[in-house]
């Protein structure tokens, strides 16, 4: 094989994968019908399959809902979901039963912008070059945070969690931090009146597990030693000032973590009993590579 590689193109930083967005639910079955009916997406069949708790993948990430008090993402969530057409017959398909919710959706030119029944909001795209190979997955996940913290935030990714950063002015003033190769966590000024953070988190893995607690631990900022192969902390802060500037729990898990790269069941929503296909349960999250 001849030819140059820049071989830049394929280096990671420190957070190799976005693995779940956790908000709490008060009703378990409105959930189905957002999550698993409406956007097509799949219960895990292994674990949380009572009624107090439900895991629901897409692609390689998941969304976590346990029962309690609804919590709401300050922001969205950006999902890849091909067929367009059919996620919005989906949807409204359960716009009946969930009249009287937040439930609502709409198509803005080449994304559908969806809310859950109790206010999060769901970005859904098709797949495309800028989402790399992925068919089917969780993209990114995008915070609105106050003004004049965007570039701290930055710098806290960078510093403390060792993972590519960028402060973005153009097109809105943002911290646009890479998870692996195909996923990133956005951090967008907005107004000053954000809703009080209610708990929710999102959890990641990351190759250098003791850097960036040690890190963490320094500045006071570790707020749960879980196990051996996890902890969290609670805020953002700035690595040199050390004022905090925004609240959002992350839950970190080591690689050597016991569901690290578990499978997960992606199902075909085009099978039904009436139309079933044997061989053609599953869904891909990977799109085929190119000849």
């Amino acid at each position: 094989m001849t030819g140059k590689f820049d071989r830049a193109q394929e280096d990671v930083g420190n957070i190799v994968h976005l693995e779940h967005v956790n908000v709490r639910v008060p009703d378990q079955r409105l959930a189905t019908l957002f999550y698993v009916t409406g956007l097509g997406l799949t219960r895990d069949p292994y674990l949380m399959t009572s009624v107090d708790n439900m895991w629901v993948n897409v692609g390689r990430s998941q969304f976590h809902l346990p029962t309690g008090k609804p919590q709401v993402l300050r922001g969205r969530t950006g999902l890849v979901i091909p067929d367009h057409p059919f996620v919005l017959k989906r949807l409204e398909s359960v716009r009946g039963e969930l009249e009287g919710t937040c439930f609502a959706f709409a198509r803005q030119a080449d994304v559908i912008d969806a809310t859950c029944p109790w206010g999060n909001n769901i970005s859904i795209h098709e797949p495309g070059p800028q989402f790399g190979r992925v068919a089917l997955g969780m993209a990114y996940v995008e915070f609105d945070v106050p003004p004049g913290t965007a570039d701290g935030i930055a710098s806290f990714y960078r510093d403390i969690m060792g993972a590519p950063a960028r402060f973005v002015e153009t097109g809105g003033r943002r911290a646009e931090i890479g998870v692996g190769k195909d996923q990133r966590l956005v951090f967008r000024e907005a107004g000053e009146n954000a809703p009080a953070y209610d708990g929710h988190h999102i959890q990641i893995y990351v190759a250098d597990f003791s850097g960036p607690h040690r890190r963490l631990l320094e500045r006071g900022l570790v707020s749960e030693e879980s196990s051996q192969w996890q902890y969290r902390f609670l805020d953002i802060a700035d690595p040199h000032s050390g004022k905090a500037l925004f609240r959002i729990e992350h839950e970190v898990r080591s690689l050597t973590h016991p569901l690290y790269g578990r499978p997960l069941v992606n199902r075909n929503p085009y099978q039904t009993n009436r139309d079933f296909a044997d061989g053609y349960e599953s869904r891909p999250w990977l799109l085929p590579s190119a000849p």
